[in-house]
């Protein structure tokens, strides 16, 4: 086995700057106009909606999580309580899901960086940046966990100042007929915006991934779950509020936050919030990227993908395989799509995966041979039925022409590749392992 060659370099802290690091990234930055395009003022009400939905999750994911000690996060979750066939499938989906969200996010930071470059986000410059940005996270995943947690908490420093300062400021300059409640939404429009704004709330998920890495998990994963998405609701709400408040044109604005600065900061404003965005995205897309490599180490970990792909530097004490395989579809990704629809399908799949972690709670109380929970979520079953609920709600807006069998086909793909390895080469594997 080649989790015990990790090193436990992540501790109680660092993991819950990874968890609002991977939260607070591209969607706060890009969300706060198109969900005012939607449903206007009742947009803040969004707001709220969903971290009440994603707190039913949090419950759920902190009590689970302290179960296991373990690198692979929702995908050990599912295989322990559901079965390989489950796990593997919530192993592979989550795995796009961090590659696709990492191409949204990246995507999002050519938006921003055009703030400065114009031409950043067009032709050759955006190939560069894009593939500069995927060669620089691979080397810092690669040298060690620890220089990665480094590099994690400085860009959650560099993140939090602007937005702290943004929302401090921005509460002095709102202006009160900026807000409008007099048109109030259709049900599908409604759902639709809080649909899109999950977006913003999630990624607390890569922080219980690097299990295998982190101090005392059982323990430290729960309390940084919790308290990362306290700070971000919280954090989110006021940013909305300032939002809307100093920039009637919020709406049609793809730089919200960066042009409601311009309009009580100035030209100066909105530039410090630019590199602050540039600076969020950087660190969001570090965290996903450790969270993501670590997912194809844990499936190897537990054989069901060629052992190669768990294979740990023997100097770095880093899985480079998984790595180096993670980066190279993250930048082939990056390259084909836009901000939008790889967001869209990021979502939705990462619904799925979390429901089979809410719907893992049951299960995990009511069998006796159960790994021992160091953390027991009030009222964790009935957080579980709500959390299930909320999330078949939310899934009721897909366009299941579009993002639905997108998402179906590599669910399938998934189930050929499981089947097709334990047929071809999980047997001769196991059949070395012995002799």
């Amino acid at each position: 086995m080649n989790e015990s060659n990790l090193v436990r370099g992540i501790g109680r802290w660092d993991l819950t700057a990874i968890a609002v690091n991977t939260i607070i990234g591209a969607g706060i930055f890009g969300l706060p106009s198109k969900v005012t395009a939607l449903i206007g003022g009742y947009s803040l009400l969004a707001f709220v909606v969903c971290a009440v939905i994603v707190g039913f999750i949090v419950l759920c994911f902190a009590e689970v999580s302290s179960r296991f000690s373990a690198t692979g996060g929702m995908y050990l979750y599912a295989k322990e309580a559901f079965g390989p066939i489950v796990g593997f499938e919530v192993g592979w989906l989550y795995w796009i899901v961090r590659i696709t969200t990492f191409a949204a996010n990246c995507n999002l930071l050519l938006a921003y960086l055009g703030f400065f470059v114009p031409s950043a986000n067009e032709g050759a410059l955006r190939i560069a940046v894009i593939s500069a940005v995927v060669v620089v996270l691979t080397i810092v995943n690669f040298l060690g966990v620890k220089e990665s947690v480094i590099l994690t908490n400085i860009f959650t420093v560099g993140k939090i100042v602007p937005l702290l300062i943004f929302s401090a400021v921005g509460l002095f300059f709102i202006e009160p007929q900026n807000f409008s409640f007099a048109v109030v939404p259709d049900y599908n429009s409604f759902s639709s915006a809080v649909l899109l704004l999950i977006y913003a709330y999630v990624g607390f998920e890569a922080a219980a991934i690097p299990a295998g890495e982190t101090k005392d998990p059982q323990k430290n994963v729960p309390l940084a779950l919790i308290t990362a998405l306290v700070f971000c609701a919280f954090l989110f709400i006021i940013i909305q509020i300032v939002a809307i408040g100093t920039l009637p044109e919020l709406a049609k604005s793809e730089r919200p936050l960066a042009d409601a600065a311009g309009t009580f900061l100035g030209a100066f404003g909105a530039g410090f919030i630019a590199i602050g965005a540039l600076v969020s995205i950087l660190g969001n897309l570090n965290g996903g990227f450790l969270a993501a490599s670590r997912i194809p180490f844990a499936m190897a970990e537990q054989r069901e993908v060629p052992q190669i792909i768990g294979a740990t530097h023997r100097r770095f004490k880093t899985p480079y395989v998984s790595l180096f395989l993670t980066s190279i579809l993250m930048w082939i990704l990056t390259i084909q799509s836009s901000f939008v629809s790889a967001l869209t399908i990021a979502t939705i799949t990462r619904l799925i995966v979390y429901a089979t972690t809410c719907a893992s709670l049951p299960v995990f109380r009511k069998r006796n041979d159960s790994p021992e929970a160091k953390f027991i979520a009030p009222f964790g079953i009935i957080a579980a039925v709500i959390s299930l609920l909320l999330t078949a709600w939310l899934l009721t807006n897909v366009d299941f022409r579009k993002e639905g069998l997108a998402i179906l086909i590599v669910a399938i793909v998934g189930l050929v590749l499981y089947f097709a390895y334990r047929f071809f080469g999980g047997n001769s594997e196991s059949t070395e392992a012995k002799s």
